[in-house]
């Protein structure tokens, strides 16, 4: 029994610091795990940053709602759940998540959650578990499954390498350089084809 663990951000739906980042002008919440490997430093980062500049949970919903998947990902992630049991393992939050998952057919998701005020001002976040996606893909194989896992940063490294197969997908040039035994994919044909192969 094989089981898919994939990353979200950057593989199904584009970034949404970035696109947050876009949308409010403010450059520095540009940096995501593609650039910094800590993710409690990268989050306590954007957290000081939202404080700073008074914006909270609403406005980065505001900016969700106008992100649509990947061109491709809904169709990708259809096919793949045809044949193999899916689940998406992010470092994303549950508040962000759940217009996405609707875009996306409502797929199975692993994620966090932020700790948010009643004035709705980000305060904290909380991790699922320690090295979430690691964690998880462990956990999946100690009770009897395969995995397969493919994600573009860092943080999906762990999951990546402790699979039966795994894969980078629209990854960094620095990223992929620095895993040069991973097999790379741009495109969703050809990561569907990975797949199925890495099954037989």
């Amino acid at each position: 029994m094989y089981i898919t663990c994939l990353d979200l951000e950057g593989v199904l739906v584009p970034e949404i610091w970035i696109a947050f980042a876009n949308a409010t002008g403010i450059e520095e919440l540009k940096k995501t795990t593609r650039d910094e490997p800590d993710y409690n430093k990268l989050m306590q980062y954007r957290i000081a940053i939202l404080k700073e500049h008074g914006l909270g949970l609403k406005e980065i919903q505001d900016v969700i709602a106008t992100i649509d998947p990947m061109p491709g990902a809904k169709e990708f992630l259809d096919e793949l759940r045809s044949f193999c049991q899916v689940i998406i393992i992010s470092d994303t939050f549950t508040q962000f998540a759940t217009p996405l998952m609707k875009k996306l057919g409502w797929p199975t998701i692993f994620c966090n959650s932020l700790v948010v005020s009643e004035s709705g001002e980000v305060t904290d976040f909380k991790m699922r578990v320690e090295q979430s996606k690691l964690t998880t893909v462990k956990a999946l194989q100690s009770i009897g499954y395969e995995t397969i896992a493919a994600g573009d940063s860092y943080n999906d490294l762990g999951m990546i390498r402790a699979s039966k197969a795994g894969f980078l997908f629209r990854s960094t040039d620095k990223i992929k350089a620095d895993n040069p035994d991973l097999p790379a994919f741009e495109n969703y044909d050809e990561f569907l084809d990975a797949i199925r192969s890495a099954m037989d």
